[in-house]
């Protein structure tokens, strides 16, 4: 095992016995790149996005992530869909440096990095310039408030194109009461939504992340449900009489929008 690190522990890349690197902030894993076979999807929430971007039609799609981390996603995309343009949006200069030294992107891709925050990047992308836009940031382990606030979510509609996807992974406690909030205010600007996370998650057995999905259009539910039965791990998709459920009650978020719950010790599940 050997580690390249930067500044004051900040960032850690770890290196594993089948040469895969993962990269640690602030001590919590964030990404897990496989250099020599972009495909291999470890964290399961990762899986998940790519499920969703399988559901779509083939060919090169135009993709924003804010947040970037290894570039895991990225890397996946370029890989499975080769000349995508692609917007990665990262304000953390000395992991982005990090990361493309010792773990280099591919030869001729089209992934370029912003050293910007999320909603600061999203207002100067131009309308209609994205199939899929990807929230997966976190600070300190918890989702930023602004990136799921009312505003946020109106940049992003502006910025999809026509029948665009926006994703968002979100950690939650059992009940998932905050996504549930997440999803209510999504659907005011994106109306058509759906919720993709593992099944002990979905019933409530520990902490864990979910994909909220959602569009303008309506979703390709059919392929959805498919790619979501042959997923690697046991998963589930919550979407019609369902998600009312889930979101029933929850309040929108304002212009402000609320932070994710802190993540557990680790070790702890918070079952209830």
């Amino acid at each position: 095992m050997s580690e390249a690190r930067v500044g004051d522990d900040h960032v850690t890349l770890e290196w594993d016995e089948r040469g895969g690197v993962t990269v640690h902030m602030d001590g919590s894993p964030q990404s897990h790149v496989q250099p020599d076979d972009p495909t291999l999807l470890v964290f399961e929430y990762v899986q998940h996005l790519a499920l969703v971007i399988t559901a779509l039609p083939p060919g090169p799609l135009g993709v924003t992530h804010v947040g970037g981390a290894g570039l895991t996603l990225p890397r996946w995309v370029e890989a499975t869909r080769p000349g995508s343009p692609q917007i990665v949006l990262e304000p953390d200069e000395s992991l982005t440096a990090l990361v493309r030294k010792e773990i280099p992107l591919p030869r001729r891709h089209r992934i370029r990095v912003r050293p910007v925050d999320g909603l600061t990047g999203v207002r100067a992308l131009g309308d209609d310039s994205a199939d899929v836009f990807v929230t997966d940031a976190y600070a300190e382990g918890r989702v930023p408030a602004e990136l799921v606030s009312a505003a946020y979510v109106l940049e992003i509609a502006r910025v999809l194109k026509p029948g665009g996807t926006a994703l968002w992974n979100l950690a939650d406690e059992p009940g998932m009461r905050y996504v549930a909030r997440v999803l209510a205010t999504v659907r005011q600007s994106l109306p058509h939504v759906a919720l993709i996370a593992t099944h002990e998650v979905l019933k409530g057995k520990r902490f864990g992340n979910s994909v909220v999905v959602a569009s303008a259009a309506p979703l390709p539910m059919e392929v959805l449900r498919r790619e979501v039965a042959r997923a690697n791990l046991p998963t589930g998709l919550r979407e019609g009489a369902a998600l009312e459920r889930l979101i029933a009650g929850a309040k929108p978020l304002d212009d402000k929008g609320m932070q994710s719950p802190p993540p557990p010790p680790a070790g702890a599940w918070r079952a209830r």
